[in-house]
């Protein structure tokens, strides 16, 4: 990886976030998140002109799960223990590459912040502790797929949250748009019928674990949102239109409904930005 100077005071935290791109094993990974969140918490701002490592084109993983196109991943029926165990592996997937996404979105675009007369260090600083959230969320899934006695690895699962990543490491507007204001909005809409499946099958403690993500990833997509309209506003962009063309761009297929309006709303999601019949 090479090494280079950037905004003042984010040297190690980005380096720290490098740290986490660079665990495969689930557990080196999310204790690397921790630590980064308590480097952030913790350390005394470094000087201007620290040099700070480039985070990898692709974070390392642990050999397992199989990687499969989405199509192939389990189905998961929550009639049976299995079920239940496929649709939590499945979560935790998505939470193992949200703890990448974050800290890939710290690392990659700090400079690209700076070059639009934004706050760099706040901007790494918030996806450091989204990142954090995240290796939080993962280690609650892992518990409840111990209980269902399964691991993570153990299904099959795809790479679809990171191919998208991969088609908007270019350019941090298009980055914002598809991961937290699309991808994690998806979840706003899904979980919480996901928590009341589980509850109806007496799976309580389950139901309370998606409760705690679906609380946070409000959060999430809201930090995303303000990010991607400050950016917009640097660019002297009007959001809605700027949203649209990255969402035709980079993600294949319509936003479909049902949608969450109140969790979005809640994000700071304006309808106009996902149904295009609302101007």
């Amino acid at each position: 990886m090479s090494e280079r100077a950037g905004p003042a005071g984010v040297a190690p935290l980005i380096n720290a976030a490098v740290d986490v791109l660079s665990a495969g094993d689930p557990a080196q990974k999310t204790a690397a998140a921790f630590a980064a969140a308590d480097l952030m918490n913790d350390a005394a701002a470094s000087p201007a002109g620290t040099a700070r490592r480039s985070p990898p084109d692709r974070p390392a993983r642990p050999d397992r799960p199989a990687l499969v196109a989405p199509g192939g991943a389990p189905r998961r029926r929550l009639g049976s223990a299995k079920g239940r165990a496929a649709l939590l592996h499945a979560v935790a997937h998505i939470e193992f590459n949200a703890i990448d996404l974050a800290f890939d979105m710290a690392a990659r675009f700090a400079d690209a912040v700076a070059a639009e007369g934004l706050d760099a260090a706040a901007f790494v600083r918030d996806w450091i502790r989204i990142g954090a959230e995240e290796a939080y969320h993962f280690g609650l899934i892992q518990t409840r797929l111990a209980a269902h006695e399964a691991a993570y690895g153990d299904l099959p699962a795809h790479d679809g949250l990171w191919e998208a990543a991969e088609a908007t490491a270019h350019d941090v507007a298009a980055r914002l748009a598809i991961a937290p204001m699309i991808l994690e909005a998806r979840g706003l809409d899904v979980t919480p019928g996901m928590i009341e499946r589980l509850e109806a099958v007496g799976d309580h403690d389950s139901a309370a674990a998606l409760k705690i993500i679906y609380r946070d990833e409000i959060g999430h997509v809201a930090c995303g949102r303000r990010w991607f309209h400050a950016i917009c506003k640097a660019r002297s962009e009007e959001p809605a239109a700027a949203f649209r063309a990255m969402k035709d761009r980079y993600f294949a297929g319509a936003l479909k409904p049902p949608f969450n309006h109140a969790a979005r709303a809640q994000a700071g999601l304006e309808r106009n930005l996902y149904e295009e019949s609302v101007s």
